[in-house]
């Protein structure tokens, strides 16, 4: 089984700025969120046989609350977030018109000047999916610990929704997607929310 996650909650995600491959910290809630869905796990009875996070450190984080010290880790450039370049720590109550545009519908709508696209990062997940399935074995259980629209890129390759319906789904803290590796390919992934 592999556990797709979504990091926990930043200053900057109650600020509704934009945070991309800025390296910010879990916040107090975000640590609790991190804790509350490492006690739903374990309530659960699902252990980790190796932790893979984004290097940034609301993601590895909240991973190792997660994960607790016991399970190998790595971190995967592929799983960051997106590239804002110069949008990142934009106020999103209040954006400038081309990033307005954009994120009323990520999809049909191009990304700003200076950002990442969203082909690229569909195709950085899909990479680091396919990598994967070469690394684990059947019976291990793998968690993934990323950020919102990174974890949105890895679902357009594992569940492609007309018209890019993942895109502007919401992925709210520390929630995300299970999925497994039969015969070589993945399965449909299942939302879960640790938070309930």
């Amino acid at each position: 089984m592999i556990w797709l996650i979504r990091h926990g909650q930043t200053n900057m995600n109650i600020a509704r700025r934009l945070q991309g491959r800025r390296d910010e910290p879990l916040n107090e809630t975000g640590r609790e969120q991190a804790e509350k869905a490492a006690e739903w796990f374990r309530s659960r009875g699902i252990r980790f046989d190796r932790v893979i996070s984004s290097p940034l450190q609301r993601a590895a984080d909240t991973a190792r609350i997660l994960a607790g010290e016991d399970a190998p880790f790595r971190t995967d450039d592929r799983l960051m977030e997106i590239d804002c370049g110069p949008w990142e720590g934009a106020d999103l109550r209040d954006p400038a018109p081309e990033l307005g545009l954009f994120f009323s519908d990520l999809f049909h709508n191009p990304a700003p000047e200076g950002m990442e696209t969203l082909s690229h990062v569909k195709a950085r997940l899909g990479a680091f999916l396919s990598d994967l399935k070469g690394e684990i074995g059947p019976e291990e259980t793998v968690l993934v610990s990323t950020h919102a629209i990174a974890l949105k890129g890895a679902l357009e390759n594992l569940d492609p929704r007309p018209d890019g319906g993942w895109w502007n789904y919401p992925v709210h803290n520390c929630c995300g997607y299970v999925f497994s590796l039969i015969n070589g390919a993945y399965t449909k992934p299942a939302e879960y929310d640790t938070q309930n």
